[in-house]
């Protein structure tokens, strides 16, 4: 542990953006499963809404730096080619 209170400081707001980080990286992967989940099923609707919501999410972690740009156009084109091979 660091000695320094500027550096005990710095571990502290690392801890909580760890966390921050963790729990919208999760958010994410669930929205993706509930997307494949209404895929299967034939409520086009709610697809369109979840959808939406993932590629939000995507977006949104993107801007703030949580995950790559690339990484979220990668995860919001899998997921499209995904439920088209669903929908079909």
């Amino acid at each position: 542990m660091a000695n320094i209170k500027s550096a005990k400081k710095r571990v502290l707001i690392a801890q909580r953006n760890t966390e921050r980080n963790t729990a919208f990286k999760t958010s994410i992967k669930t929205a993706i499963k509930k997307v494949l989940a209404c895929a299967a099923s034939d409520d086009k609707s709610e697809l369109n809404a979840l959808l939406s919501k993932a590629y939000q999410l995507c977006d949104k972690a993107a801007g703030k730096g949580i995950i790559h740009k690339n990484t979220a156009a990668r995860r919001k084109s899998r997921l499209t080619k995904a439920v088209n091979k669903l929908a079909k």
